[in-house]
């Protein structure tokens, strides 16, 4: 077992799901104290039976109120966060016309709203303490304007890149790193549900090194730009999609 996390708090967000799983067990693995968010009750329950010493708390993080309760149990039961990977997130293929305005909003609360309230909520403990590591989970569709993801989705990821950029050049004289990860087709229902075999064998035919992406490989890069020696990097993108895209 790794000793980067030497028992520091990290919330992963979005922890019912493939990949908010994989991370939060690669946390615990380097000896972070996790806590799970997630508005899927049951599904975040099982995940922390896996991970003895996690925190579990299951609720609508794009609302604000919610998000401060969630963030004063952690501390209360866990201890000051040291480390938030703003990993939950919707997808909606659906194009401009067909987008409603209710659509717009859910994916934009869910994607957005909520990474900018619970950063709001951890960054002045970390300031304080001189220490912290936010990880924002972008996506390959911020920089190709959406190859096969929806108008609300693309423009909710694009502006988590913006707010990684703003947040990371205003916090890091306190000694905390704000990042952000863009993946592209991790094996998760994304990509096994919500897409055609035909699209699928079409964009591993566009990808060069012929795969998906792993959870486990996007959990590791969640772990790099977390630990203590990644210090030295912030405002960063980390590109994940297999040769798909180069800039």
């Amino acid at each position: 077992m790794s000793e980067d996390g030497q028992g520091r708090v990290a919330i992963v967000t979005g922890a019912a799901g493939t990949m908010g799983m994989a991370a939060a067990k690669r946390l615990a693995a380097d000896n972070y104290k996790v806590a799970l968010l997630d508005i899927a009750a049951d599904r975040l329950s099982a995940v922390a039976k896996d991970l003895k010493g996690s925190l579990a708390i299951a609720g609508d993080i794009s609302q604000p109120e919610k998000v401060n309760a969630a963030v004063g149990e952690v501390e209360s039961k866990l201890g000051p966060a040291s480390v938030l990977v703003n990993n939950a997130g919707i997808l909606s293929n659906n194009k401009s016309a067909e987008t409603t305005p209710e659509e717009w909003r859910r994916v934009i609360g869910v994607n957005l709203d909520a990474a900018f309230y619970l950063a709001r909520a951890v960054l002045p403990g970390m300031k304080q303490r001189r220490y912290g590591r936010i990880v924002n989970v972008c996506s390959l569709a911020m920089k190709t304007g959406g190859l096969t993801a929806g108008t609300a989705y693309t423009t909710s990821k694009s502006a988590i890149g913006g707010l990684t950029f703003s947040l990371a050049r205003e916090v890091a004289p306190f000694g905390v790193t704000v990042n952000g990860i863009a993946p592209a087709y991790v094996k998760t229902p994304m990509v096994s549900e919500q897409l055609t075999e035909a699209q699928r064998q079409a964009l591993l035919a566009q990808i060069p090194v012929g795969r998906f992406c792993e959870p486990e490989e996007f959990a590791h890069c969640v772990a790099f730009l977390v630990s203590p020696m990644s210090g030295f990097i912030t405002g960063e993108i980390l590109d994940i999609n297999g040769g798909l895209h180069f800039d």
